[in-house]
């Protein structure tokens, strides 16, 4: 493997502007989670089909794990994020277009990390609506919003990161 140029990135407005989302997240499914915990019951939810109906149940403590592993996922792509070089890409990197695919695969990183905490803490508010009687599971859109939230951003910036190659 040659050696990949390592550049310093400049955090634009729109990456500066998804850093604050994602951290503010981080902070509101921690608040949305403490904030609820005294009144859950002593069982809950804790899995779910595809259907979004509930199959797994268990003490209310385990609703603390969802911004816990948010927050690890979180915090852990972060400083991944700072070493771009080290990515896995579709086209070889070179001088001339490094700065392009970086680019390019740390806004994708930086979007991934606040979806994750996003449906990390849709998945906190809807189990606890669920106990509160307010809502019966995730409820059918969540599967698939999901994987749209993740993957049609995903394809977007993989054929980027190919039309970047080009230019």
């Amino acid at each position: 493997m040659n050696e990949r140029p390592k550049i310093k990135l400049e955090l634009t407005t729109y990456d500066k502007t998804l850093e604050i989302l994602g951290w503010t997240s981080i902070l509101a499914i921690w608040v949305l989670t403490i904030s609820n915990y005294s009144n859950l019951p002593d069982t809950i939810p804790i899995h779910y089909n595809g259907a979004g109906q509930a199959d797994g149940f268990g003490g209310k403590g385990n609703i603390l794990t969802l911004p816990l592993i948010a927050t690890v996922l979180f915090i852990g792509l972060t400083i991944l994020n700072k070493f771009p070089h080290v990515f896995n890409y579709p086209t070889n990197i070179t001088a001339d277009n490094a700065l392009r695919q970086y680019t390019n695969a740390t806004r994708l990183l930086r979007y991934l990390k606040f979806i994750i905490v996003v449906i990390f803490g849709l998945i906190a508010l809807q189990t606890i609506r669920n106990v509160n009687g307010q809502t019966s599971g995730l409820g059918v859109w969540f599967l698939p919003l999901t994987l749209g939230l993740i993957f049609i951003p995903l394809t977007y910036f993989l054929i980027k990161s190919f039309k970047t190659t080009k230019q």
